[in-house]
């Protein structure tokens, strides 16, 4: 596979150590908990979604930096778990609209 000169620099920083992770603590085991919600996979579902709640799926796994299939399991399986907890809609503002 040929990298372009992007990403020739990112690997040549990375092994040159040039690289240091800004992760913190709680994102770093929020990924440990994504990743070991999803390594023992052994059942396949389909399941149909807008295409709006695909795109958003999509963008918030894009910006937790993990595929949208391991974002969703991840969800699903902290849901399951009771770690998923609700927002109490009632405590926040509501906006208007009105700007």
């Amino acid at each position: 596979m040929k990298l372009d000169p992007y990403e020739e620099n990112v690997l040549a920083a990375f092994e040159s150590g040039a690289l240091i992770s800004v992760a913190t603590r709680e994102e770093l085991e929020s990924l440990r908990e994504a990743a070991r919600a999803t390594s023992t996979k052994d059942q396949r579902i389909n399941i149909r979604l807008s295409a709006g709640d695909l795109r958003d799926i999509q963008a918030k796994a894009m910006q937790e930096g993990m595929p949208y299939q391991t974002l969703i399991a991840s969800v699903l399986h902290k849901y399951v778990t009771g770690r998923l907890a609700e927002k109490d809609l009632a405590a926040q503002p509501r906006s208007n609209g009105a700007a």
